[in-house]
């Protein structure tokens, strides 16, 4: 008789990292890139509306400043929270009821009669838009070979921008014919759907399950999806490798010689983060009051999701020819010339679009470049840890980013001078991630890291 000691054992990480990309793989990164999808859309429909909702209300557009970082405080609780709540009890659950929980609170948002009222609102759905991301690309991760790990996470980052991206055309249809509350009404009509799909189809960490012992049938049948030639019996263990030391993982951060190096990561999240939801809070209502129509303005706004919904896949294939940090230092060079150049007077309509444009595929679509180097850089033990506080730090440079912006607004700074500040931050990013090659020691800053991959 077969013994627990004597049972014959399998390596579940060994297994996912040689499967070959099969129906299972396809299914779990579709249900999670549609969560990020619909987080984009949700997290950007504000922006979007808020030029017809100041119409509406009759209200002074820096009124809107604190609701928009409220959404984003928000999203910073559910962020470590969720994220906590997942290691413990299960990816699946948290994303299921992160997608239910947004879902009502959009369509409430639809509701609101007051500022106040959004303000509330935002805020509570914040927390539970900040279960979405995090889960859904540790589960990505989670189930992915290790050939193409690295690029499935990034895709999953280019779904929140495609979400933001596809709710400024949504936005800029549905407004005119059926006013701004039918814009949330959609936002939260479809992860209803989405969140009874992944109740019947999304599985959990395979990974998660072993560490806890939990569901040893479960992970079987997983298994063999995986990998039909897998030698599952009701005796089978399994187990996973993974480098694990001792203490409080925030002090590993600053341990072994990393300290600098996540000081300037930090840096790079929060300012690049500020810069984005400056931007895509308030650019439709800039563009709004430089006397364009509001679909004009949402259109101009838009544009800035396009830029940063593509440029990832330039990125990508630029970093694994010449590394993370020359590609990414230049990005953000690029970024702080083309913010600069959006409040130059005297743009026409066509120029500010191109422009918009690669402003957006600097800033946007440099962020889910950034989750994937500091992801890379940290190592298994420390990798949640260390990106999901390098996205709290940023977090809070897009708390920051709207109020100031709006307190711009409220001291009518023009247009010029307004998107020279917003300049800043990018200069920033510039530097500090130019900085990081004399600190970032570990071989992820190199190009054969990431084809490695």
């Amino acid at each position: 008789m077969t013994t627990p000691a004597t049972a014959p054992a399998i390596d579940v990480g060994a297994i996912i990292d040689r499967s070959k990309v099969k129906r299972l793989h396809v299914g779990v990164f579709l249900l999670c890139a549609a969560c990020t999808i619909m987080d984009g859309f949700d997290v950007q429909a504000l922006g979007y509306v808020a030029p017809a909702i100041i119409q509406d209300w009759k209200i002074a557009p820096a009124l809107l400043g604190p609701v928009f970082g409220a959404s984003n405080l928000g999203v910073l609780i559910g962020q470590l929270s969720f994220t906590m709540l997942a290691d413990k009890i299960g990816r699946r659950p948290v994303l299921i009821a992160g997608a239910l929980l947004f879902a009502i609170l959009t369509i409430l948002t639809g509701r609101a009669n007051t500022v106040a009222g959004l303000l509330a609102i935002r805020f509570i759905a914040g927390m539970a838009l900040g279960s979405i991301i995090p889960n859904a690309v540790a589960l990505v991760g989670e189930y992915s070979p290790r050939r193409v790990r690295i690029k499935l996470m990034t895709y999953i980052g280019i779904g929140f921008t495609a979400g933001a991206m596809i709710g400024g055309f949504v936005a800029a249809a549905m407004i005119p014919a059926f006013g701004w509350r039918s814009v949330f009404y959609f936002g939260g009509a479809v992860p209803l759907v989405l969140a009874v799909m992944m109740y019947f189809w999304l599985p959990e960490s395979l990974q998660l399950l072993v560490l806890r012992g939990k569901s040893p049938a479960q992970i079987g049948r997983w298994l063999r999806k995986l990998d039909p030639a897998t030698p599952v019996t009701s005796s089978t263990r399994y187990l996973v490798q993974e480098e694990n030391k001792k203490g409080v993982p925030f002090v590993r951060l600053f341990s072994e010689g990393r300290g600098v190096a996540t000081i300037l990561l930090w840096i790079i999240f929060f300012m690049n983060l500020l810069n984005l939801y400056s931007l895509s809070n308030w650019l439709p209502t800039v563009v709004r009051g430089a006397g364009y129509p509001t679909s004009t303005a949402v259109l101009v706004g838009t544009m800035l999701q396009v830029g940063g919904t593509f440029s990832p896949f330039l990125f990508a294939a630029l970093i694994v020819r010449f590394g993370f940090l020359p590609v990414l230092t230049t990005v953000f060079g690029i970024a702080c010339v083309t913010i600069a150049a959006i409040g130059q007077p005297g743009l026409s309509l066509a120029v500010l679009v191109v422009v918009v444009t690669i402003a957006g595929a600097c800033i946007v679509g440099s962020q889910p470049t950034i989750n994937t180097l500091a992801a890379t850089y940290y190592p298994t033990y420390l990798r949640s840890t260390g990106l999901g506080w390098s996205l709290g730090i940023g977090r809070a440079g897009a708390i920051v980013g709207p109020v100031l912006a709006g307190e711009f607004m409220a001291l009518r700074w023009t247009t010029h001078s307004i998107f020279l500040a917003l300049a800043a931050p990018a200069l920033v990013s510039a530097i500090a991630m130019f900085a990081l090659r004399w600190v970032m020691k570990s071989d992820v800053s190199k190009p054969a890291a990431v084809s490695a991959e």
